[in-house]
């Protein structure tokens, strides 16, 4: 039988705790959910489900919770396919590829409320703010580097010999890269994607400085909620977001242990 040693024990412990401690705040909004009074107390002294019923029949939230959905979407979308493009691109070397990493890797190092006053600044001359594109425009740049840096790693783990054979069989670049390495990396594009999703999803300073009261996000109107009233009904939006989040990180999580597995 093998001996688990006290040094692993101790750092999976802490590593526990620590998530516990992370996640004991964000819980905490579920019973809020089904608070029965209009109020923030906890723990709740009634429960029922009117914020749930609320969500669901406010047009406001149902326009907010759509529109975030369709940005998530298609940013996910544009952005894998952006950053796929990117990964693919850096496996060579070439001068100046340290510069374009860094680029690439700049929204997420870049302080969030910096970008989104030069989005704004941007886009505000050129009429997108409150647009669709717009919304998708600044959400994408948030997600490409989620895609880039999962599709990058997938591509480490990948034989290069396998396209050279494919190529010296009479496989044009296209179709190679479409029957070799687009199936060993589609994991890595999903996993990229679903990141770039949440990102989207979740944003709330990018979005601030872009919302019209034509379009509105469901973080912002949840932010609203929040400064302008008190309304439990945006406990019951987090929760949603909270659940939804979870099983998309499950998801991701199952797809890349389905990877290791399959190459293991």
């Amino acid at each position: 039988m093998r001996r688990v040693r006290p040094g692993r024990v101790a750092l999976i412990a802490f590593v526990v705790l620590v998530t516990v401690w992370l996640l004991l705040p964000t819980l905490a909004v579920i019973p809020l959910s089904f608070a029965g009074a209009p109020t923030f107390r906890f723990p709740p002294t009634s429960w029922s489900t009117e914020w749930y019923a609320n969500l669901v029949h406010d047009g406001r939230w149902i326009r907010a919770f759509v529109t975030s959905l369709i940005v998530a979407s298609l940013s996910a979308i544009v952005a894998t396919v952006l950053g796929t493009a990117a990964a693919l691109g850096m496996r060579g070397r070439f001068i100046g590829r340290q510069v374009m990493f860094v680029l690439l890797l700049a929204p997420m190092v870049v302080p969030v409320v910096i970008f989104a006053v030069a989005v704004y600044a941007v886009f505000l001359p050129w009429g997108l703010t409150g647009t669709l594109p717009g919304f998708v425009a600044a959400h994408c740049v948030l997600g490409i580097p989620f895609v880039f840096v999962t599709v990058a790693a997938g591509l480490e783990g990948m034989d290069p010999r396998l396209t050279d054979a494919a190529a010296s069989l009479g496989a044009s670049p296209i179709k190679a890269f479409r029957v070799i390495t687009l199936p060993l990396i589609a994991p890595s594009m999903l996993t990229g994607a679903l990141f770039a999703f949440m990102a989207s999803f979740d944003e709330t300073v990018v979005s601030i400085f872009l919302v019209t009261p034509a379009r509105r996000t469901l973080p912002v109107t949840m932010y609203e909620s929040m400064t302008r009233e008190i309304d439990p009904t945006v406990a019951a939006a987090a929760t949603v977001i909270f659940m939804g989040t979870t099983l998309l990180l499950i998801i991701g999580v199952l797809v890349q242990a389905r990877r290791r597995t399959s190459h293991g």
